[in-house]
């Protein structure tokens, strides 16, 4: 690991990472993707970007893959498991968290964010990538009004019943989950990853699903021999669940 990055002090609540992150934290103005994409080069694997935000739990994280960019980027779907793993522990009974694919949080079908991944735009896709960054944005409290009709297919952690799970919670314990999926990933091989990232994914109708070595989802309808591809790079160029205007999560 590189010695720890310049960290922003501020006067709010600490956050605790488990070895090897190196925290660097921003004000609220800041964006955390943006920022470790700028930083990677220098800062390297395990710099954790965290941007002090009441109403969002935004950060990003840097990774050093050593495959090709074209199966490095299934990294993303560990960082997703991870992300899915640390909201399940602060949620309450019955609460159901599941993924659209391959970017987006839902609680009890109400979008409460997701992740995203970034990558030198001069990597190639045959050679490792110098970095990656896994970045993500949950809605933590809803900054509208919650009446009926609202934010009909938008929601937020307070919302859901979660407590006092705020940004530093779910911060913290994503670090703790993503250090566990690659840790699986490296013992048990990637098909553990994606097993569980699967297993998570919504679905309107009885489909199998599985992911080539691209990380493309495969798709076939129970009863039929169809399959359809759907490109992981692809989708990852745009995320779905991203206001651009907003900067964070669509209402």
């Amino acid at each position: 690991m590189p010695s720890t990055p310049t960290t922003h002090v501020s006067l709010a609540e600490p956050i605790h990472l488990p070895p090897p992150f190196a925290l660097v934290r921003l004000r609220e103005s800041g964006d955390a993707f943006a920022h470790a994409c700028r930083i990677a080069p220098k800062s390297g694997a395990g710099t954790l970007v965290y941007v002090g935000r009441f109403d969002l739990a935004e950060f990003a994280v840097v990774l050093e893959p050593g495959e090709p960019l074209s199966t490095a980027r299934r990294a993303f779907y560990a960082g997703m498991v991870a992300l899915t793993d640390a909201l399940r522990a602060y949620a309450p009974p019955n609460k159901t968290i599941a993924i659209d694919w391959p970017d987006a949080f839902r609680i009890d079908g109400g979008l409460v964010g997701g992740g995203r991944l970034g990558w030198p735009s001069s990597a190639r896709e045959d050679e490792p990538p110098a970095w990656l960054v896994f970045g993500a944005m949950i809605r933590t409290v809803a900054m509208t009004d919650p009446g009926v009709g609202v934010r009909p297919l938008a929601s937020a952690l307070d919302e859901e019943g979660f407590g006092e799970a705020g940004a530093v919670q779910v911060t913290e314990s994503f670090a703790r989950h993503l250090m566990r999926a690659i840790d699986g990933w490296q013992v048990d091989g990637f098909d553990s990853v994606v097993r569980d990232y699967l297993s998570r994914v919504r679905r309107e109708r009885p489909t199998v699903l599985r992911t080539d070595d691209r990380g493309d989802l495969l798709t076939r309808r129970i009863g039929t021999d169809t399959i359809e591809r759907r490109e992981l790079v692809s989708a990852l160029a745009a995320p779905s669940w991203l206001d651009p205007k907003l900067g964070g999560p669509r209402p």
